[in-house]
């Protein structure tokens, strides 16, 4: 996996997320599926002043964008639009984002090409779509990306942003993974308990957990906008590494 080199001096948190996951493009997607490029495009043209229902990230993006609003003292976040429309058929999205008050001003139409290619120029820190390709190809790549699955906008509600993240192989490397799959659950619990005090190498979603923790650390413990956990099938002794790490 390639390594993502970050600046000594970060900017805002950056999030790409598709337009599929940002808006609700179930309808104009089968008009695509069944009659193809051109039918799509003049599908989504002639309804570039019909405003799209939220999707199942909508929001998880307003939540992010939140953390800009008021005083703060913290990078702030920026939230990309990826979408594999092009330009025009890309109005109607882009008028929708105006009509729901989305502060988002950067966008990147793909005509129909996987994003992946874009990651280093956007300067992204998390990619969220619902194409398990695109996040495939990018996490590929070297960027933190995950796949944004059906039931979100049935989940209830809160202000607070919440994230839960797993140990091994996504906010540390795969090396302790590696062994629980090569030798079995003794050897890995051996081998954990040696290296206790040696801290885990870095896996792929660590800048983003930077990047939240850089925003974290400019509230109050009590009244924090962002929540975060980690979800590990760790026990004991294998636990310790993971929590002094």
């Amino acid at each position: 996996m390639a390594e993502i080199n970050r600046l000594a001096d970060p900017g805002p948190l950056v999030v790409a997320i598709s337009s599929r996951a940002l808006f609700d493009l179930n309808e104009s997607h089968n008009v695509f599926e069944s009659q193809g490029l051109e039918a799509y495009a003049e599908y989504q043209l002639s309804r570039e002043n019909d405003f799209l229902k939220p999707g199942e990230a909508f929001q998880l993006v307003k939540k992010l964008l939140a953390l800009n609003e008021g005083e703060f003292n913290h990078p702030g976040v920026e939230v990309i639009l990826v979408s594999r429309n092009s330009a025009d058929s890309g109005l109607r999205i882009f008028n929708s984002i105006e009509h729901h008050k989305l502060d988002i001003e950067r966008a990147v139409f793909t005509n129909g090409e996987s994003p992946f290619r874009y990651m280093t120029a956007i300067g992204t820190d998390l990619f969220l779509s619902g194409h398990a390709e695109d996040v495939r190809l990018c996490f590929e790549a070297g960027f933190a990306s995950a796949l944004i699955l059906p039931g979100a906008q049935n989940r209830p509600d809160t202000d607070q942003l919440r994230i839960a993240f797993d140990g091994d192989a996504v906010l540390f490397s795969d090396e302790a993974e590696r062994v629980y799959q090569a030798e079995g659950l003794e050897a890995f619990a051996k081998r954990e308990k040696q290296r206790a005090f040696t801290p885990l190498p870095a896996g792929p979603f660590k800048p983003l957990m930077q990047a939240l923790q850089r925003i974290q650390s400019a509230y109050p413990i009590a009244n924090n906008p962002i929540r975060t956990a980690l979800v590990t099938a760790r026990s004991a002794p294998a636990h310790k590494r993971v929590i002094l790490t």
